[in-house]
């Protein structure tokens, strides 16, 4: 489970590589998305999670008969599953509690931070050292970007096709007043020509320059999809959620489909008991019915992404998802039992005995 999440968390941690090296913020900012996404893998790993570490306990107990002696002391199968079983229902809980309560928070969030970030102006014109050029004539330079935000040694340069002006600054910061975005700058001076070629020059102590015409793209309201959205908007959305995540029927196929993954943690630890102990001793192990539960069950997990894209279009299709898992994990267990029963061997000797009679 362990090694599963870590290797989740190191691909996601590579993708929001990006909001460090190209929109400039700090490690924890990255480190901020990556564990908000988190939910959301751990309802994918969870019961891939449970099967694999459902088998190594399973496979050590059997190599150290320690289930041949349980057996031998008089426990049957139901009582040797039972611990197990319980294991899988506690893992479903917590799925549950992912998919339904975590993941929509997460990933709300997530898409708030990331907004927040593309339309972030410092993260946009700023680039410690550097001229960064702007929309319609825009140039910024700032020599120093501090941790709080502040920039030191700023340059500003704005030609609009018509004047051209200069502003150069000790101190700035970028902030909004009355919710306009405006870049206020202290103890600096502005140069700009006149219309008859003279050089205005002006010294201020504090001054603000509106920045709204270079902010197109940064009032946009923020777009989240299916997988982001609460239980009662996927069940019962307006108008709105469905112009912006979706057809009724794919929220609805998300919304079942938030309710059953976790099951599939059941799924996962019936057939690593089937994998184990759906069949006789083995003094070579159990590779070969190990590798048949895994092929089964992965088998059986994507049958179920498949039923989920297919309900997307055919609600009724949504039957399907409680199915599967229900039937996988019966079969799965069935298994457990039916491997108990004597097969009946005719030998010769009752054959001839059977005629004569």
């Amino acid at each position: 489970m362990g090694a599963l999440l870590g290797i989740g968390l190191l691909s996601q941690s590579l993708e929001q590589l990006e909001v460090i090296v190209e929109r400039g913020q700090s490690l924890w900012v990255m480190t901020k998305l990556t564990l908000l996404a988190l939910p959301q893998l751990l309802a994918v790993i969870l019961p891939i999670g449970l099967f694999v570490g459902a088998l190594i306990a399973l496979t050590r107990l059997q190599r150290d008969q320690e289930l041949i002696a349980a057996s031998a002391a008089g426990m049957n199968r139901s009582a040797l599953i039972r611990p197990a079983m319980m294991i899988a229902l506690i893992v479903t809980a917590a799925g549950l509690l992912t998919t339904t309560l975590l993941q929509p928070w997460g990933q709300q969030e997530s898409r708030r931070q990331a907004f927040a970030i593309r339309t972030d102006l410092a993260a946009l014109l700023v680039e410690e050292g550097r001229f960064v050029q702007g929309p319609d004539g825009l140039a910024v330079y700032t020599q120093q970007i501090e941790q709080n935000g502040l920039l030191r040694n700023l340059f500003v340069y704005i030609d609009d096709g018509k004047t051209v002006t200069s502003w150069d600054a000790e101190t700035a910061r970028f902030t909004r007043i009355d919710g306009i975005p405006v870049l206020t700058m202290q103890k600096g001076s502005m140069q700009r020509y006149s219309s008859r070629g003279v050089l205005n020059h002006l010294s201020f102590d504090n001054y603000a320059i509106d920045l709204t015409p270079y902010a197109r793209g940064t009032d946009q309201n923020i777009r989240f999809k299916a997988s982001d959205l609460w239980m009662n908007e996927l069940f019962a959305p307006t108008e709105d959620i469905i112009k912006m995540a979706g057809t009724r029927g794919e929220l609805a196929a998300e919304g079942h489909s938030r309710i059953v993954s976790p099951f599939y943690a059941i799924v996962a630890m019936a057939f690593a008991l089937s994998a184990i102990m759906g069949g006789a001793f083995s003094r070579t192990g159990y590779t070969g019915r190990i590798a048949k539960a895994a092929g089964l069950f992965l088998l059986v997990r994507v049958m179920g992404y498949g039923i989920v894209a297919a309900a997307a279009w055919n609600g009724w299709l949504n039957v399907f998802q409680y199915l599967l898992p229900v039937a996988a994990t019966v079969l799965a267990l069935r298994s457990l039992f039916t491997a108990l029963k004597p097969r009946r061997r005719w030998l010769p000797s009752m054959s001839m005995k059977k005629r004569a009679a």
